[in-house]
């Protein structure tokens, strides 16, 4: 252990850091393309927390009583209304869980919301709303009786471009996805919801992500390094918070199944991260029975797997533990008396939409939520001569298949816009888009659509409108104050994106820009879309991301056009110039014969850490956002916490580890704090960002945000606090986190390359 040492700080305000290259990527050992095995599954026993033990006090006494057959339905899924449907025990008063989608609603139910998708709230960089955002989650999945909420989600993290479940994600930031994950996971439980923290870990494209008749699945195969600070970083926020479930991967990583990987389950997961919930399959992600048990899998997905009377058999025959069947059993039945829901849980409200049922309204006032979300997620992008906002127009063009309805979204009722049905692009989705899809959409009550709330708007300044929703070179009318094209980029599960454009959009916009010198566009997008093919075209004024806004979508755009609200979104991921720029991080990985490899060489250089490596210059950069006002940056200063330890590693624990991993990971070493003034003429929100530079790491890492509201003329100190995870890196061969003592450049800005204040943290 090394001795404790003295931390000293430098503060440079207004100093332009000259950032290098420098660094390199390294392909670490102890392993990579080969999963090490970890035996055996750890216990549960609550670890640290009281909550905890006397949950697993509780269930070791119910699962004591519990014979072989009955232990073993528990941890099976059965069919019934719900997505997932565990076994139940009556006789001890144990009922069967239910299981129900999506991070963004309530999915193929009615009478529920449709909240904005992960990533528009990763967009609003605001804690408050993403716990606000989980809050009614909560509420709702709790009024339908739902136990287990499948949410939220980190993995895809946001790896490749093109993947179609980034959308699910928050961005493809570790630390800006941890913080959502925390919030939401806070948000749901403190509902009395169990929350499901999902897909645990490295499913980050789709192609190949099952076995199928070309072979196996694809296998991500990633070293100890990348895997503990990128990918593994965010579940970490959310373990901390308590978390009470998780959701294993369909997809191989170092060449093991994630629902029977021991290396994840039983070495990361349950012995470093201390986890004391319980497990999941992700629906049919089992591939074998006494392998997933003894790796660490709990409960099988959606009806039976590998399990049931294999189990009891496995168990009988010694294959399987009688302790390991005991502790998944007491990991389920502890999360649900952990959450409380022995105490006056609703019954399960969730019913098929052909049979005639029960009316249970979980909707609340959750549309004024909803709508703040959306605003605060809408990215402004480009803004010539401040054409934005709207000054009352009264007569607007409206142009573009994304401003209307869509003619037929119920398709497929159990999932919004027709799930897998729906192809990329304009022609079939045909609409606005308010969230992607797949297992992750929603069931929307009703959409507003932007056309909608324009000619709300349009009709209380007595104005007109000339709209064309289907051609691609419509008739514009001169006399318009503005002409406002809507476009989309369509993503879902089960398939990746083919690109990030497309032609008719593309050409759409070229066509209405030619002749209106006042072109705006909004482009609704499950992701990143490459926008150069027109984004410096004279007469495109304006341009903004609308991202995935939920129901209220219309309204919530509208609020930012007219100037009722300031925008303040950020771009949660990179948007390049060119396809070419992701390099590697582009498609999904197109492999071939019966075991198919993705091997993760890029480490930890994803996004926007990609581009500052390589030197190209984005498009639009990751954190990037306009504002109708304007802010100052001043007075940076950085202090050391009480009782901070340098340390160069953790000090051994003398009890378990708690949920999340050590202790003193999460403790704050320094606070770094600056002055933020409102300098323009009306109030908004600015969203100050914190970059550090790490040594022998990207060399910038989102370390700190804040969503702060200024009035004009206003100002604030808004503050950062560094834990010590923030600061260190994982040691392979120590095969913990270390605290490197060295130089540690700290930046504020605006995005993560607006920098305005520099400064640097020694610690010796």
């Amino acid at each position: 252990m090394a001795t404790l040492r003295s931390c000293s700080i430098a503060a440079l305000s207004f100093v332009a850091l000259a950032w290098g290259q420098g660094y390199t990527n390294e392909s670490e050992v102890p392993y990579y393309g080969q999963s090490p095995p970890v035996y055996p599954t750890p216990e549960g026993t609550g670890g640290t927390d009281p909550a905890w033990q006397a949950a697993y006090f509780r269930a070791a006494s119910i699962v004591s009583q519990m014979t072989l057959e009955e232990k073993v339905n528990v941890t099976r899924g059965h069919p019934g209304t719900c997505v997932g449907n565990s076994g139940n025990v009556t006789r001890l008063g144990i009922p069967a869980l239910c299981f129900s989608d999506a991070p963004d609603g309530i999915r193929g139910q009615e009478f529920v919301s449709a909240f904005p998708a992960q990533i528009h709230v990763g967009a609003t960089f605001d804690r408050d709303l993403m716990y606000r955002y989980g809050e009614a989650l909560g509420a709702e999945f709790r009024g339908k009786g739902i136990n287990v909420a499948l949410l939220p989600v980190a993995g895809p993290l946001g790896r490749v471009a093109r993947a179609g479940r980034n959308w699910e994600g928050f961005g493809a930031d570790p630390y800006l996805s941890g913080m959502g994950m925390e919030s939401v996971v806070h948000g749901a439980q403190d509902q009395g919801v169990i929350a499901q923290a999902k897909h645990w870990l490295l499913n980050e494209q789709e192609y190949r992500r099952n076995p199928g008749s070309a072979g196996e699945s694809i296998s991500s195969n990633v070293d100890d390094r990348t895997l503990h600070e990128l990918y593994a970083f965010p579940f970490m926020d959310a373990l901390h918070a308590g978390v009470a479930s998780i959701m294993c991967s369909y997809q191989r990583t170092n060449n093991s199944y994630g629902c029977q990987n021991s290396k994840l389950l039983n070495g990361v997961l349950k012995t470093e991260l201390g986890f004391q919930g319980f497990v999941t399959s992700d629906w049919a992600a089992q591939h074998a029975g006494v392998a997933s048990a003894n790796a660490g899998l709990d409960i099988v997905m959606p009806d039976g797997g590998y399990w049931g009377d294999n189990l009891t058999e496995a168990v009988t025959n010694g294959s399987v533990t009688d302790t390991r069947l005991n502790d998944m059993v007491t990991r389920i039945v502890a999360a649900y008396f952990h959450l409380n829901q022995d105490q006056g849980y609703p019954e399960v409200g969730v019913y098929p939409y052909n049979i005639q049922h029960e009316i249970i309204d979980v909707q609340a006032n959750h549309a004024s939520l909803i709508r703040e979300i959306g605003s605060a997620g809408t990215v402004l992008v480009k803004n010539t001569n401040n054409t934005l906002p709207l000054r009352s127009p009264r007569f607007l063009n409206i142009f573009g298949y994304d401003a209307k309805l869509p003619d037929s979204p119920w398709t497929n009722p159990s999932r919004f816009g027709g799930g897998y049905e729906v192809n990329f692009g304009w022609s079939t989705l045909n609409g606005t888009m308010i969230t992607g899809g797949g297992s992750g959409s929603s069931a929307p009550p009703y959409v507003v659509s932007p056309f909608q709330a324009l000619q709300n708007r349009v009709v209380q300044d007595h104005g007109i409108l000339r709209w064309d929703f289907d051609s691609v070179n419509p008739t514009v009318y001169a006399n318009a104050d503005a002409c406002l094209v809507f476009i989309n980029a369509y993503a879902s599960e089960s398939f990746d994106r083919t690109s990030l454009t497309d032609s008719f959009s593309d050409q759409l916009v070229h066509n209405v820009a030619t002749n209106c010198s006042n072109t705006i566009v909004v482009v609704h997008s499950a992701g990143i879309r490459v926008v150069d093919s027109w984004i410096e075209h004279p007469n495109v004024t304006a341009v903004v991301f609308g991202l995935l806004p939920g129901q209220e979508s219309g309204n919530s755009l509208v609020d930012v056009l007219y100037g009722d609200i300031s925008p303040s979104g950020r771009l949660p991921f990179t948007i390049a110039k060119n396809e070419s720029d992701y390099g590697n991080l582009l498609n999904s990985t197109i492999g071939s014969g019966p075991f198919p490899q993705d091997d993760f060489t890029e480490g930890l250089y994803i996004d926007y850490r990609h581009f500052d490596l390589y030197n190209i210059t984005p498009r639009f950069e990751f954190g990037y956002g306009l504002s109708y006002t304007q802010f100052s940056y001043s007075n940076l200063s950085i202090s050391l916490a009480a009782n901070a330890s340098c340390d160069e590693y953790l000090p051994t624990l003398s009890t378990p580890t708690p949920q999340g991993g050590h202790p003193a990971l999460w403790e704050t070493l320094y606070t770094v704090s600056i002055t933020l003034t409102n300098t323009g003429p009306v109030a908004g929100h600015e969203v100050p960002q914190l970059y550090v530079s790490i040594p022998t790491a990207p060399v910038r890492q989102l370390r700190g945000f804040e969503r702060v509201y200024l009035a004009s003329n206003e100002s604030a100190t808004v503050s950062f606090p560094l834990t010590r995870r923030d600061l260190s890196v994982w040691d392979v061969v120590a095969q913990q986190w270390r605290l490197q003592h060295s130089s540690y450049p700290v930046v504020v800005g605006a995005s993560s390359r607006d920098v305005r204040l520099s400064g640097n943290i020694n610690v010796s």
